[in-house]
């Protein structure tokens, strides 16, 4: 099986901490539903396996009509075969999602939204910039509720400088209140070449602090824990058999194929990623040519790619995966240095290797990066 996900680069403004490639343009989303059709041919056999998920993330594809994701999704029935039981999904933002939108979306076979709710907290919203107010979070929700949608995951984003405790509280209050099954937390990071960075740097705004995001990444884990969710990935929380399966595929190593400007592409021996610039792409794709660069994965970077994401996972690393698939030495390598994380109670075993205890979660990342192989 294999994935699909199509990268819409547009949004109506931007948010001050977004990092990701995106145009508040919209006057070239007809330019882009011309290069995206055309992609879909040029990208046809780089998958072998039937296509399981089909996933539109962004930037806000909710901005695309439901004609324009039409004509999307034929083309990719039309080139593509597509699984029975086929995950499909699209981000949305609340001011997009009117009921009409909601139940259109509905028809044409969508079944699961991604939500980009952030905060409940009006004054959380305008720190981030968000185009949307706190009333349409809960019309967007209940509109969703109302067309029929149960698959549903919104995004939370925590330890903002002006969030208090009691107000994440209240974030996850409300989304207790609609029965999310699936929620996807993440901690602020202020990027590079962010509104945000350079805002922060110019001291026109609070910066964010370590302590406080941990302290509500604890609040998190306990408050969904408590209410029978898993917490199945670091940033990703949902009720017994309501994971993201697009995400978990990536996680696991499954192929996909990116389409759209700055998408990733993953074949288990490569990967590619389309130029990130809007007009380069159209450029490349009139002239029948999908503008990527590719990385060969040596096995180095697959070991050290595999440990950072299985830490990442409730399951965590399988000892057998990592000595039949990259090698005796290589178990030596993770088993040598886990012994320290095992020693301070960060790393405990299961039936296939180990896990990171509760203790060690918010740290994920610094402790996999301990296990990097420096080729």
């Amino acid at each position: 099986m294999a994935g699909i996900y199509i990268h819409i680069p547009f949004c109506k403004k931007a948010c001050h901490y977004c990092n990701f490639h995106f145009s508040t343009q919209t006057k070239y989303i007809d330019a882009f539903e011309t290069s995206i059709i055309k992609e879909i041919t040029l990208q046809k056999t780089y998958l072998s396996e039937p296509i399981e998920t089909l996933y539109f993330g962004g930037g806000t594809p909710s901005l695309l009509s439901t004609e324009t994701l039409s004509s999307i999704y034929a083309h990719i029935q039309q080139n593509f075969d597509l699984a029975p039981g086929l995950e499909f999904t699209i981000e949305a933002n609340p001011d997009d999602i009117s009921l009409e939108k909601a139940q259109a979306w509905k028809a044409l076979g969508i079944n699961r939204l991604s939500i980009g709710i952030q905060s409940f907290q009006p004054h959380s919203l305008a720190w981030m910039n968000r185009a949307h107010t706190v009333e349409q979070s809960h019309e967007a929700l209940s509109n969703a509720k109302t067309a029929g949608f149960e698959n549903m995951s919104t995004d939370l984003i925590y330890g903002t400088p002006h969030l208090s405790d009691n107000d994440l509280l209240e974030d996850i209050k409300w989304l207790k209140h609609y029965n999310i099954p699936h929620i996807s937390c993440y901690a602020l990071t202020v990027e590079e070449k962010t509104a945000l960075h350079t805002l922060i740097e110019k001291q026109k705004m609070e910066g964010v602090d370590a302590g406080h995001q941990a302290r509500h990444f604890e609040i998190i884990v306990n408050e969904l824990s408590n209410n029978g969710f898993e917490h199945y990935e670091i940033s990703n929380f949902s009720k017994p058999g309501w994971r993201s399966k697009h995400n978990s595929n990536y996680w696991n190593g499954i192929p996909y194929l990116g389409l759209g400007p700055s998408a990733h592409s993953y074949n288990k021996i490569s990967r590619q990623w389309n130029v990130a610039n809007n007009q380069l792409y159209f450029q490349s794709i009139a002239k029948n040519q999908v503008p990527f660069e590719l990385e060969p994965l040596e096995i180095v970077t697959r070991y050290n790619e595999y440990m950072m994401i299985a830490l990442r996972q409730m399951e965590g690393f399988s000892t057998l995966h990592i000595q039949t698939v990259f090698g005796t030495s290589y178990l030596e390598h993770t088993l040598n240095v886990a012994s320290n994380f095992i020693n301070e109670g960060k790393l405990i075993q299961t039936d296939l290797g180990y896990t990171l205890s509760k203790q060690a979660k918010f740290f994920a990342d610094g402790i996999a990066s301990d296990f990097f192989i420096v080729a």
